[in-house]
């Protein structure tokens, strides 16, 4: 009995954590023909396109591969995708391969195994934040900025690379210096590497670039997104967002005169910056701790609502801001039920401006009172904080609330996530009775003491 007792356990164990500490192998029988990479430094984000043909030299069939990145860009990395030649997205579960415990490894299951002697395109993406240094780290208000870049010539993977070639994109001629690595050509702000040829696994070789970029480097320091549902054909979104300008601060003193008269003046401060809101978005204001901000401008668009948000005082490097954003939707959009399930689809984050990088976003999701059966299914890893009870008008028992934060968020991560539970339709007419049953009392009282004299002493005419 206790031999059985013991099995019992061991399975439970493995079952339980046996895939979670799963370690992975670096087939031999996978190589890389060709890789196209495009590394684009234009902005503030470093954004790595790699098109991938792989090989299965073995003898069956090849199901998955690995990813992996460069050991000292690992906590700059925001995002890593892959999709197939027919444009799906392929899943990707973070795992280890030993020996490598320094690097982070991707497995990435293919839709179609490829067959042997046989080879498939693969279209792999990565995002970088934080990755392009400022260089000086102060400028005046009449300098352009400055930045450095330093990466991986070659495509970092565990596997023999046949033969490559990469293009970076800076989009600008005014280039300080770059690496010079034979074959390579620069023309109209790209340079272009190789080919290169039988380039060995984990090989890194030392890619540098300082030019000039003006873009805005505005970083989203922290964000607190609230979604409140309502049954009554309404959501309300607010934001409270921190902004804060990180590229080369401002050395020197600040003249508002010269800023308005040249506008060649600051050429890397942030005059302003485009949000795109839903379309049905309705409502909208948005204003800061001194109060409603005018200087904003708000454009309809078919699909989109864009405003174009202008701060009370420009943002140079270094300066902060701090706001708040709020607009309302109508719920049929976003909600969906059947009896008393209902299925809430929303984003987890909106786009805020373009090549935009959130060092933190905490959302909270507001639920209806009574909503029992909560569950949650993310597009991504997040940290899912311990839920609480929100009150408001005609609260009984409060309103469940669901939080979560993720960190390191980019565009790619404007993507919807599913919330189910389930609220039973007699609820709805809660607050309605309660309102009923308040006035119905008052109402009552009132009848009361009109009628009735509730005096101890009469007065003497009453006695006459």
């Amino acid at each position: 009995m206790a031999k059985l007792r013991i099995c019992v356990f061991i399975l439970l164990y493995i079952a339980a954590f046996g895939y979670s500490n799963k370690v992975d192998t670096i087939s031999p029988d996978i190589k890389i023909k060709n890789v196209d990479r495009y590394i684009d430094i234009s902005s503030q984000l470093v954004k790595i396109v790699s098109k991938l043909t792989l090989e299965n030299s073995g003898k069956t069939l090849l199901k998955s591969f690995l990813l992996t990145v460069e050991g000292d860009k690992k906590e700059n990395l925001a995002f890593i995708g892959a999709k197939d030649s027919s444009g799906n997205e392929l899943k990707l579960a973070a795992t280890t391969v030993k020996g490598y415990d320094n690097l982070k490894f991707w497995r990435v299951d293919l839709k179609e195994a490829i067959n042997a002697a046989a080879s498939a395109v693969i279209t792999t993406e990565s995002v970088f934040t934080k990755a392009l240094l400022p260089y000086p780290t102060e400028i005046t208000q009449q300098e352009d900025q400055l930045v450095k870049y330093n990466g991986n010539l070659y495509f970092f993977t565990p596997y023999q690379v046949a033969s490559q070639k990469t293009s970076l994109v800076l989009n600008t001629k005014s280039v300080e210096s770059f690496t010079k690595v034979k074959p390579f050509s620069q023309q109209d702000g790209t340079v272009s590497y190789g080919p290169y040829s039988n380039i060995g696994p984990f090989t890194e070789k030392e890619l540098n670039a300082h030019y000039k970029n003006n873009s805005p480097f505005l970083t989203v320091t922290r964000i607190e997104r609230l979604i409140e549902v309502s049954h009554w054909g309404n959501i309300a979104i607010e934001e409270t967002i921190e902004v804060e300008h990180t590229g080369a601060k401002l050395k020197g003193p600040f003249s508002r005169y010269d800023y308005q008269q040249d506008h060649h003046s600051g050429p890397a401060s942030v005059r302003s910056y485009k949000t795109f809101l839903p379309a049905s978005a309705a409502d909208v204001y948005y204003r800061d701790t001194n109060g409603n901000i005018s200087t904003s401008n708000m454009k309809l668009k078919k699909d989109s609502v864009e405003l174009d948000l202008r701060p009370r005082y420009p943002l140079f490097g270094g300066w902060r801001s701090h706001y708040t954003l709020g607009y309302n939707v109508p719920s049929y959009e976003y909600l969906y039920h059947s009896g008393n399930e209902y299925l809430l689809k929303m984003r987890a984050v909106d786009h805020i401006f373009d090549d935009m990088q959130i060092e933190e976003v905490r959302t909270k999701i507001i639920l209806p009172e009574g909503s029992i059966g909560i569950k949650v299914n993310f597009p991504y890893p997040v940290t899912r904080l311990p839920d609480s009870l929100h009150y408001t008008y005609l609260d009984t028992k409060g309103r469940p609330v669901i939080s979560f934060t993720k960190k390191n968020v980019v565009e790619n991560h404007i993507q919807d996530f599913q919330l189910r539970y389930t609220f039973p339709p007699l609820l709805m007419l809660q607050e309605p009775l309660l309102v009923v049953g308040f006035l119905y009392a008052l109402f009552i009282c009132v009848i009361i003491y009109v009628r009735l004299d509730f005096s101890i002493h009469k007065s003497e005419q009453h006695k006459e």
